[in-house]
């Protein structure tokens, strides 16, 4: 357990389910997914875009400022959640915050251009490194918001935006600082990324009414579907008048791997950062878990099974939004994040459509969330009301 809990003082996101709060919330009340074909490079695919009207806000962002005129949406993504994310918890342009924001991917879009370019003439182009590094994300946020505390990057995959969320606990348990950003941003809807999963075969090709079969565990196929989005929240030393949620406990684990995508079947690694995150806490006392939950049959199964070991006296109330959503890749982690905090303030389960509920919470005091990536680095986080 933490030495005090820590304040989620804002909650900024980007995605296919909007841009506030309130629009992210109503989203989530509908019985429909977000996911569309698109005509990603030459094949027509699942996929969750950001709404047209998002996609304007980021073509003036990109346009608002010649140094951002060569910058990845990925990047752009991040630059526009941070400012509604200070703004929201009342940070001023400046001030002395940390900033740490990851991605799986990084800058998919760009990095495909220049290396087709670089095949084509046998040269590359001025600012390809410069707008392809990993620390990309952050340093530009960090330089759009003028902050002057620590600027972190980091890859682990799927699970990058819950270990943001681990480093600013640890800075601020230091004491080193009070205040942190963090979060991830991803912009993967690029031919050779969802090539890469195809080649995976964890790509969905259903023709049902839900595209992604996230934690439907009677599926016989894959049902990944890639999204784009950002999101970010803004952590703050101690319980604070304005915080949406409270920070109890954090827990992290990686398992030995067979090979570079697997994960055990009782997903060890999930048990132990579960575990941890719990403390001293009794399982019982968790009310639901937002799974990692990618839409794979193993990767469904295995994290409900590691469930059913922790809690096996009485199981949470499960849910997920990668159905709805899809897999934003180092994003997912804080849109998960951001849906349990709204389930803790309006006190109202988010269910799956075509998932069967035996029993619903009658009120949600405390939540976990977890995340997952290649590479088995499972982070489970509690949330609990303010």
């Amino acid at each position: 357990m933490l030495k005090e809990p820590i304040s989620i003082t804002a909650l900024s996101s980007i995605s296919a389910l909007g841009e506030s709060l309130a629009e992210v919330w109503q989203s989530y009340n509908q019985n429909d997914h977000f996911l569309s074909e698109a005509l990603i490079g030459e094949e027509k695919v699942w996929v969750s875009q950001l709404p047209e009207t998002i996609k304007l806000k980021i073509k003036d962002l990109r346009h608002s400022d010649a140094k951002y005129k060569h910058l990845d949406d990925s990047v752009l993504f991040a630059i526009h959640a941070a400012r509604k994310a200070i703004e929201s918890a009342g940070w001023e342009k400046g001030a002395n915050f940390g900033i740490n924001i990851g991605s799986s991917r990084g800058t998919t879009s760009l990095f495909e251009k220049y290396h087709e370019e670089f095949l084509r003439d046998g040269k590359s182009a001025t600012l390809s490194s410069p707008t392809t590094t990993l620390g990309n994300i952050s340093s530009w946020v960090a330089h759009d918001l003028k902050s002057k505390g620590p600027e972190i990057s980091h890859s682990i995959t799927c699970s990058t935006a819950l270990h943001a969320v681990l480093n600013a606990v640890a800075w601020i348990q230091s004491g080193m600082t009070d205040q942190f950003l963090v979060g991830g941003s991803e912009a993967p809807l690029t031919p050779f990324t969802i090539a890469q999963m195809q080649a995976l075969k964890v790509y969905s090709r259903e023709k049902g009414n839900y595209p992604c079969l996230a934690m439907d565990l009677d599926k016989n196929q894959n049902t990944m579907v890639l999204g784009e989005a950002a999101g970010l929240a803004c952590l703050e030393k101690g319980v604070k008048k304005n915080a949406l949620a409270l920070i109890e406990g954090i827990g992290y684990a990686t398992e030995p791997l067979e090979h570079s995508v697997s994960i055990s079947t009782d997903a060890q690694c999930f048990q132990d950062s579960m575990k941890m995150a719990l403390g001293n806490l009794e399982p019982s006392e968790v009310d639901a878990v937002v799974m990692h939950a990618p839409g794979t049959i193993k990767g469904d199964q295995t994290e409900f099974n590691a469930i059913q070991k922790v809690f096996c006296n009485k199981m949470p109330f499960l849910t997920t939004n990668k159905w709805k959503v899809g897999h934003t890749f180092g994003a997912s982690g804080l849109l998960s994040l951001e849906m349990a905090v709204l389930m803790l303030n309006h006190q109202r389960p988010i269910p799956i459509p075509f998932i069967p509920y035996e029993v619903f919470p009658n009120a949600i005091e405390k939540v976990m969330v977890n995340a997952v990536g290649f590479g088995g680095n499972a982070v489970s986080i509690l949330l609990s009301k303010r």
